[in-house]
């Protein structure tokens, strides 16, 4: 029997955005879905983030919830929000785990400290996950992005969002961080986001879950993106740092299919279910689930070599011959069969 109200565990990863973290806290203390915990981890900030974000602990806990734009809920537990000051590490995938290890809540839900919740995200998300029959491990929504103040238009965003998105999680980045609520065993069960990639951790992780899990949708633009540099398909300044964020989709592509991810995952699945179905064990089951994963083992190597291609006629155009030459080898390697 589903929980009435399970608890969220919401983790708020920031480094030096003393203001606008502050305001992402207020967004979610605000929301209309009361049962969470609120979980800042600090990045080793060298500003005022931990001095601006006493305030709103001790209004916090004073008031219990503060009054935002909803009513004040009549159920759930009060936890104190909790403040983790890390070492500087600059990872994303890192901060986010180490918020997520101080997690009590059932589920886990991720705001990047530059974005912002309206007011019934959880609520309507929790509600999906609550009442969906097909036992829904992962939620995301729809984003409102902003630059300057000024939306942008994401008429040309035309990519699945629900149900199996593998094969569009491998163009590119199809789930904002902050727009997923997840169930904290299945996020541990896949280890987590990688905790060595500063770009591009995220997208490892959405292929990592959607490769065998189905994904819900809530659409609606619940999330507000409001990074002024930022676009639908761009990484934060890291974009603006590196020049480009592709090969960081490579590397982590690449691993993936190097270490052998997606072939264990369907050997393993053809174990797993004749062990855990041996009295009524279906060969189809397991024929029909070997063939959709070895397609999709089949579509990351494709997309691979794709990705590779386009980054070598960068690097010829850039005069980078013998780094063009590296990835035109990879693209013979990996347009081949496994």
């Amino acid at each position: 029997m589903a929980e009435k109200h399970p608890l969220v565990s919401v983790i708020i990863p920031t480094y030096n955005r003393e203001r606008l973290v502050c305001e992402a806290a207020a967004s979610v203390l605000a929301q209309s879905f009361q049962d969470f915990e609120l979980i800042i981890a600090d990045d080793g900030s060298t500003d005022n983030t931990e001095k601006n974000l006493e305030r709103y602990t001790e209004k916090y806990t004073r008031a219990t919830r503060p009054r935002g734009p909803v009513p004040r809920p009549l159920h759930g537990p009060v936890y104190e929000p909790v403040y983790l000051k890390l070492r500087h590490s600059g990872m994303p995938g890192l901060v986010r785990n180490k918020g997520s290890q101080a997690a009590r809540g059932r589920y886990l839900a991720f705001l990047d400290s530059d974005d912002l919740w309206l007011p019934q995200k959880l609520e309507l998300q929790m509600r999906l996950l609550q009442t969906d029959t097909g036992n829904p491990l992962l939620c995301h929504t729809r984003e409102k992005w902003l630059r300057a103040g000024k939306e942008i238009s994401q008429a040309g965003q035309k990519h699945r969002r629900e149900g199996d998105i593998f094969a569009d999680a491998l163009v590119k980045c199809v789930i904002g961080p902050s727009t997923l609520v997840v169930e904290k065993a299945f996020f541990e069960n896949h280890g987590g986001f990688r905790e060595d990639l500063e770009i591009a951790e995220d997208y490892e992780l959405w292929l990592r879950m959607s490769f065998t899990q189905p994904v819900l949708y809530v659409d609606k633009a619940l999330t507000i993106k409001r990074a002024a540099v930022r676009g639908p398909d761009e990484e934060d300044n890291l974009s603006a740092k590196y020049g480009h964020i592709e090969i960081f989709r490579i590397k982590a592509l690449r691993d993936l299919i190097d270490k052998g991810f997606f072939s264990s995952r369907t050997e393993n699945h053809t174990e797993n279910y004749a062990k855990n179905h041996a009295e009524n064990y279906e060969e189809n089951h397991t024929k029909n689930h070997t063939e959709n994963y070895a397609k999709k083992e089949k579509l990351a190597r494709e997309e691979l070599a794709r990705k590779c291609g386009i980054y070598a006629a960068g690097c010829r155009k850039r005069g980078k011959t013998a780094e063009a030459a590296e990835y035109e080898k990879l693209i013979l390697l990996y347009s081949r069969n496994p």
